[in-house]
């Protein structure tokens, strides 16, 4: 009951954190989620450990994961994560000698789906912000076809998930979290020997991953295309509208990115901020992957400077009094949601670390 507690509250902060954080989150196909029973959500992975966030704060089950292990090197984060309902995946790229923990893990998927609860795992393997989705491992699968072995009268409902950016480790961003249709588990396991089964529902799986989110074809004319797609400053949230701009090889004219008319807003953000935003200057020269732009840059919005808004008002409400130090905390917070909601998110393919044009 204390870990669902704290989960709740976590989960319910970090939701208004990505509030203030995002332009706009474009949610479709919650209808799509089955309201009880075991659900495996299946999706694509663009932007580090932002997306499970934008995953569980859009729909109403109470999500575990499955991340890369890697995360959990520290004792204090893997408390930390464990009790937010996260569970480590080793890769080869861990060691050979870990991957025999993943025994141990799959243990507990199968315990979780076998409770009727639900399970998000990120099928591609790694993240990675490249426009396509890439082959899916079967890890997802041997979970699934596991528990449905050990359960005869267990189903597991996958849903896939597209996640899409408008312009990845962008401030503020711009994505839409796309639920796809249901895919039930039990006869397809049963109708087929398990490789073909396997392979069944990774295409499945795959497929509508490939309608779910922006997907340009991994080969020789990937360059062109998105080049054709960003230079025409398109809305890459409007999925289906830029696949089908993808099928037919048609591409609006080139178009020149919005200009930014809030800037002055945003050097006044920093100037607000500015202890926190050097710290996250000095920071973001030290993250080695891109796609872990967004998540370091959110945690530092979320807790950093939420932190620094509200040192400065008790600060003030000390020598001011209460209403000046609520006033001044109430116009912090509104510039920044007056800036992330109206600020463009253009459509660039060479992301900047502080780029607010």
């Amino acid at each position: 009951m204390i870990q669902r507690v704290w989960f709740a509250l976590v989960w319910g902060t970090i939701k208004l954190g990505l509030f203030f954080y995002s332009k706009k989150i474009t949610v479709l196909g919650k209808q799509n989620i089955p309201k009880k029973g075991a659900v495996l959500f299946a999706v694509n992975h663009p932007n580090g450990l932002v997306d499970p966030l934008y995953v569980t704060t859009t729909n109403k089950r109470h999500n575990h994961f499955l991340v890369r292990a890697a995360s959990f090197k520290k004792p204090f984060i893997k408390k930390i994560l464990e009790s937010l309902y996260l569970l480590p995946i080793y890769r080869i790229r861990d060691g050979i000698q870990q991957l025999a923990n993943n025994k141990e893990i799959f243990e507990k998927c199968h315990k979780i789906l076998n409770s009727g609860e639900t399970l998000m795992i990120f099928p591609e393997g790694s993240h990675n912000k490249k426009r396509s989705i890439r082959p899916l491992s079967k890890g997802f699968t041997r979970i699934v076809f596991g528990a449905l072995e050990k359960n005869k009268n267990l189903e597991i409902t996958i849903i896939p998930v597209g996640i899409t950016y408008q312009h990845p480790s962008h401030f503020p961003a711009k994505v839409i979290v796309n639920y796809g249709q249901p895919i039930t588990t039990r006869n397809i396991f049963e109708a087929n020997p398990l490789a073909k089964s396997i392979n069944l529902l990774k295409s499945e799986v795959s497929k509508q991953l490939e309608k779910l989110s922006v997907h340009i074809p991994d080969d020789q004319n990937y360059e062109i295309i998105l080049r054709k797609l960003t230079d025409a400053q398109v809305d890459f949230t409007a999925v289906a509208e830029v696949n089908d701009m993808i099928a037919r090889n048609s591409f609006p004219d080139k178009k020149p990115p919005k200009k930014n008319y809030l800037k002055p807003l945003y050097f006044l953000i920093i100037l607000n901020s500015i202890i926190p935003y050097l710290l996250w200057r000095k920071i973001s020269k030290k993250i080695d992957e891109i796609e872990f732009i967004d998540t370091f840059r959110f945690a530092l919005n979320l807790f950093l400077f939420s932190l620094f808004y509200l040192v400065k008002a008790i600060i003030l409400s000390i020598y001011f009094g209460n209403i000046i130090g609520f006033f001044y905390l109430s116009i912090s917070a509104f510039m920044v949601l007056i800036y992330s909601s109206f600020a463009p998110t253009n459509a660039k393919k060479h992301i900047l670390l502080d780029d607010a044009s």
